[in-house]
């Protein structure tokens, strides 16, 4: 009964907003993989980094190991294989002072001198970890000047994605206000913060659960309402927008009982595809409940010529 009377508002808010001035597309898969599990064991997939050697990178939010993914060619399936050297014990308990402590790791993002970096949700942290040095450390960030305005009660609601747009570095606080934060990274000052919602939102509060960067524009995932936006920083504006929700509540892909919540938390774009990857949380497909793979769908951009 709440999601009928939950749909019944988003109607009547839809009817009220007005006609966005930016350009509304829907995102079809061409193509997906199902992520086996290592060992079997659960891998909440939550960011998706894919660097300049083809790599395919995500973090499992579960213990914040970082996976190297790969995409059968010829299969619809990914193999995951642990990234060595990057969020070790050693490295964790060098951070946190506890040697079994774990790190809620979320987003992943890379520079251009191929230092990585994660964002840490429960404790509010970006983490950088650079290949030269095998070594992770914690960016000593003020972010006192955004986090005056909101402050997120729940650890579960804050750093949930992050990405590297030329000398800038832009972090999502999820929820509990959903605020995009821009961080200078030669200074690592916080330089502001903006929001920016669809054209039909049933809330007041927009959720951020992954960014990405491409084309000189900032790429935001929306979980909760199942869209991806495109902006402009400068103007702080929406350029673009898309919608994937009848790609992720298809039978064929889709996870638990019908009135599930969108579960994208990885985003990647490039110049012919929106990639993304699900977190579905331990939940199983509605045509097999027994099968809890996450999935990564590759969706031909609509605003862009076909892929050659």
């Amino acid at each position: 009964m709440a999601a009928l009377v939950l749909l019944g508002a988003v109607g009547v808010r839809a009817a009220e907003d007005p006609k966005p001035d930016w350009p509304q597309h829907v995102l079809t898969a061409d193509r997906w993989w199902w992520v086996n599990l290592p060992e079997g064991k659960r891998v909440d997939a939550s960011g998706l980094l894919r660097r300049p050697s083809g790599e395919w990178w995500t973090v499992n939010d579960q213990n914040g190991f970082v996976w190297r993914m790969t995409l059968g060619e010829s299969t619809n399936v990914a193999d995951l294989v642990r990234v060595p050297d990057l969020i070790t014990p050693e490295q964790v308990g060098a951070l946190t002072g506890q040697p079994r402590a774990r790190l809620d790791a979320e987003g992943l993002a890379q520079d251009a001198e191929g230092r990585v970096y994660i964002s840490e949700e429960e404790r509010r942290w970006i983490l950088r970890w650079d290949p030269g040095t095998r070594k992770l450390e914690r960016l000593p960030i003020d972010w006192s000047s955004v986090m005056a305005s909101f402050h997120p009660t729940d650890r579960n609601a804050s750093f949930e994605g992050v990405t590297v747009g030329g000398d800038r570095l832009w972090v999502a606080n999820e929820r509990q206000i959903g605020r995009l934060i821009e961080v200078d990274l030669k200074t690592l000052r916080v330089m502001g913060d903006f929001a920016v919602a669809p054209a039909e939102t049933p809330g007041e509060d927009t959720h951020y659960t992954d960014l990405a960067w491409f084309d000189d524009s900032l790429w935001v995932l929306l979980r909760d309402v199942r869209k991806v936006l495109r902006v402009d920083v400068k103007a702080r504006k929406v350029t673009a927008e898309f919608d994937f929700a009848e790609m992720e509540t298809r039978r064929a892909v889709a996870y638990g009982p019908i009135y599930s919540p969108g579960l994208m938390e990885g985003l990647w774009v490039d110049a012919e595809f929106i990639w993304l990857l699900s977190d579905n949380n331990g939940l199983g497909r509605r045509v097999n409940p027994s099968d809890a793979r996450p999935t990564l769908f590759r969706c031909p951009r609509p605003d862009c010529s076909a892929p050659k």
